[in-house]
């Protein structure tokens, strides 16, 4: 009798444990399930030139989510992966005697650019250059090493890894100046749209995310793709208060034949802007300030380093409310980056925005964005 008892305290007292156990790891579960995607932007380009295939590659090994190339198009019409159409920083164009004459001056959606142009070459001859790396403060030794990759060769790579690797690898796409490439007779969204429909990405569940700062195109694209579309959402300066004051908005004004006339609302604290996100997007993408922003204690400090944040905005709510994700942007590990409240640790960036419930997050250093993830 009193062994059984015993034996029956036993079982209750193991039934306890084990169900404590499967309580902490669902708690788990539901934790990963919840951390934000990351998404590798540029690829990995905090440690490899922009836009290369070895910088996608990289960013996969690194456990990114999704891969993003930035669209541009080539003068016989291939969608190549740079940041701008303007290539004189990102590659090695400069040292090529043969292209010189093709150095000029040309307005893109209100801003004057001098240099070389995407639009200027055929595929080809952007084959025979090389990417570098943009920035001076990051690594240089793997410049003039890697070429400028197509749509169809990131797509191939995301496919491929994703079945060595046994988990889906997605790609996120952004059509850049899509009214400029229209204008001159190069329009992105119908290329890309027949691109992806050749490997059956077409639906809802694709693992694609198509973005863009513009709203005409995204609302063209609404109507003829089940695609998640994403409205990016850039910002002026910093206020002293630390609010994003509005920057001017370029939108199409007609010279696309594609694309309607339109403009983005900007009060991202009226519920009726998301809605009229909501209409055609299925997340926003904006900059990071404009969930969190930074004051400025030192004028003569031009960098994040000397700011501090100040208390989240309605942003990340508002955007839930209308059934929109929040895809922000950029996250870098560079202390001028960060500001002075993560003493230089962007783990804890990563992490105060993980807290406000975004859903994803697009970083420059994939691998330190999966980390903070996985140590909340």
């Amino acid at each position: 009798m009193h062994g059984s008892v015993l034996s029956t305290r036993h079982n209750l007292g193991h039934r306890a444990r084990l169900a404590l156990l499967c309580t902490v790891v669902l708690a788990m579960m539901s934790a990963a399930l919840a951390a934000p995607l990351v998404i590798a932007h540029r690829g990995a380009s905090g440690y490899r030139p922009e836009h290369t295939l070895e910088s996608y590659r990289l960013a996969i090994e690194m456990g990114a989510d999704f891969i993003e190339p930035d669209l541009v198009s080539t003068s016989d019409g291939h969608l190549v992966a740079r940041h701008e159409p303007e290539i004189g920083s990102t590659t090695d164009v400069g040292t090529r005697p043969g292209f010189a004459a093709r150095k000029r001056t040309q307005q893109i959606d209100g801003q004057e650019f001098t240099g070389w142009f995407t639009t200027d070459f055929t595929l080809a001859e952007l084959r025979t250059l090389r990417a570098i790396q943009p920035r001076a403060d990051r690594s240089q030794e793997f410049n003039g090493l890697y070429q400028i990759p197509t749509l169809e060769e990131i797509i191939d790579l995301a496919r491929c890894e994703s079945a060595a690797r046994g988990r889906v690898i997605g790609i996120y796409p952004e059509t850049k100046h899509p009214s400029w490439h229209c204008e001159r007779g190069l329009p992105l969204e119908p290329k890309l749209l027949a691109t992806l429909e050749s490997v059956g990405w077409s639906t809802r569940d694709s693992p694609v995310f198509l973005q863009s700062f513009e709203s005409g195109n995204l609302r063209w694209l609404r109507l003829r793709t089940d695609l998640r579309l994403v409205q990016l959402l850039d910002g002026g300066e910093l206020c002293e208060d630390g609010s994003v004051s509005p920057c001017p908005v370029w939108t199409n004004t007609g010279g696309c034949h594609l694309y309607a006339k339109g403009s983005i609302p900007r009060d991202f604290a009226d519920p009726a802007t998301f809605k009229i996100f909501r209409e055609y997007a299925d997340a926003v993408g904006p900059w990071k300030r404009h969930l969190i922003g930074s004051r400025q204690s030192n004028p003569a400090d031009g960098t994040e380093r000397t700011r501090y944040v100040t208390t989240p905005t309605r942003f990340v709510e508002l955007a839930h409310a209308a059934g929109l994700a929040v895809h922000t942007w950029t996250f870098r590990n560079e202390a001028i980056h960060l500001a002075a409240d993560y003493a230089g640790d962007p783990a804890a960036e990563y992490r105060a925005f993980a807290a406000l419930g975004v859903d994803a997050v697009f970083s420059d250093f994939p691998d330190t964005a999966v980390a903070a993830f996985r140590q909340r």
